[in-house]
């Protein structure tokens, strides 16, 4: 790609689309860069910034969430380029788009992401080298970004930091289980008083349960915003049986909750037409004080075939990566198990694409957010590795970050020897579910004939 002049004019507008207007950047960009804002015409919002200094290249970002406002948030881009800033700090260009809408949609998002690289390059010329970054679930869109636009040369490398890259039909089965063994616990989602409801739509459509009420139920039952001293015997029993089940950590129990209850019920009813992707079939439940009595008393289901495969489509990865991919990834991740880079490093093994992955690990025990000097110095050995084709290891990642570490002062914590256990030692496998990746490329471009496959944007 060829460096193109700022302020170089693009084609025509499309319909509806409002051309980038300046803004004021982040307090840490002041005099650093000049920013914008604008919507396309699919009416995702989006933010821009381009250094004062540019070295030539653009990373655009892809969001975590998924956020489940109805429509497009202006706010989330802005808010995105102030959390990533030290991108724009080190001398890239930064673009990222808030999504047509909220809600479940891992091509939309894609969509939308390279979208906004468009409109980058319609504005401002193209740039030298182009990145696609993307944290949590945004990770696993960056991932559908570089499969599905990386081999059209649009994309030089990605940056997956804490990524949710199991993908959809795999990556939320510990959730499903903590779906239903909550309720084997706690019996109050639903109350016996409540209308009834199979526990894969998450909630029932019409419910006006809140996140507050979600959470006074978790404390009713559990204690869990307590001290141990103030739990009773029974709400302590029922935490320990819980943890000890799913294996979720007990700081983000109740945000896993949410995700199986709110989320869920966006994928079911929003996305997926009230069909069931979900199952638990075959998954024996271990850990708890009677785990006979668990197995037998739980809710069981199987997925409906058409509705698990719109969500794999949407979301599963097939490995085929064209492009240089670096993840860099807490051990101590406590949203996204660490154990999602084993899922992806399995899935490029088995779609012979693993010379194009390089994993790196911290000890870091955050899922938002990791240190600044380690986002510099990830997006420099990509660079690096892009710019010159060698690739680089674990160990030159992990000893280059002292360099960025001089100006951020944030830490530099690699463990370079760590290596991430399978999938299934951590979430409870399904049947036939061991193979990776879960969606073959044969598989993607069969299902891709099928009118209607996926999820709607």
């Amino acid at each position: 790609m060829v460096a193109g002049s700022l302020g170089t004019a693009g084609p025509a507008q499309a319909a509806g689309e409002s051309p980038p207007a300046p803004i004021s950047c982040p307090a840490s960009l002041e005099e650093k860069a000049t920013c914008y804002t604008g919507q396309d015409a699919n009416g995702a919002f989006y933010a821009i910034a381009v250094p004062k200094r540019w070295n030539g290249s653009l990373v655009v970002h892809a969001h975590g969430g998924p956020d489940l406002g109805e429509g497009a948030d202006p706010e989330r881009s802005p808010g995105d380029l102030e959390r990533w800033s030290v991108m724009v700090d080190q001398g890239y260009a930064w673009a990222g788009s808030s999504y047509r809408r909220g809600g479940y949609g891992t091509r939309m998002a894609a969509a939308d992401t390279e979208n906004v690289r468009r409109l980058f390059v319609d504005e401002f010329g193209s740039p030298e080298r182009t990145f696609v970054h993307g944290q949590s679930w945004g990770g696993n869109v960056a991932a559908k970004v570089v499969e599905v636009y990386g081999k059209q040369g649009s994309y030089d490398g990605a940056l997956l930091t804490n990524g949710v890259l199991g993908g959809g039909s795999r990556g939320y089965d510990y959730r499903v289980d903590l779906r239903v063994v909550y309720q084997y616990y706690c019996q109050n989602l639903p109350r016996p008083s409540e209308p009834q409801y199979p526990l894969w739509q998450g909630l029932r459509p019409a419910s006006t349960l809140t996140t507050a009420g979600l959470r006074a139920r978790l404390q009713e039952c559990t204690g869990y915003a307590s001290t141990p001293q103030e739990r009773t015997a029974v709400q302590q029993r029922n935490l320990d049986d819980i943890l000890a089940v799913t294996h979720i950590p007990e700081r983000t129990l109740e945000s896993h909750l949410r995700f199986a209850v709110f989320t869920f019920r966006d994928i079911v009813h929003h996305r997926l037409g009230d069909r069931n992707p979900f199952s638990n079939d075959g998954v024996r439940y271990a850990g708890s004080h009677d785990d006979k009595a668990l197995n037998e008393g739980v809710e069981r289901f199987s997925a409906d075939p058409a509705a698990r495969r719109d969500l794999s489509y949407d979301s599963d990865l097939t490995g085929r990566v064209p492009i240089p991919v670096l993840t860099l990834h807490a051990i101590d991740d406590p949203t996204a198990f660490v154990e999602h880079e084993a899922a992806y490093r399995a899935s490029l093994d088995g779609a012979h694409r693993e010379k194009n992955l390089v994993q790196t690990f911290t000890t870091e025990h955050e899922h938002s957010e990791l240190s600044d000097a380690e986002y510099a110095n990830s997006i420099a050995a990509l660079t690096t590795w892009v710019r010159t084709g060698k690739r680089p290891t674990a160990q030159s990642v992990a000893s280059a970050c002292a360099f960025y570490d001089r100006t951020y002062g944030t830490g530099c914590f690699y463990d370079a020897d760590f290596r991430p256990r399978p999938y299934a030692s951590r979430v409870l496998p399904r049947p036939a579910g061991l193979s990776w990746p879960a969606m073959t490329a044969r598989q993607e471009k069969s299902w891709s004939r099928i009118g209607g496959v996926g999820i709607a944007p």
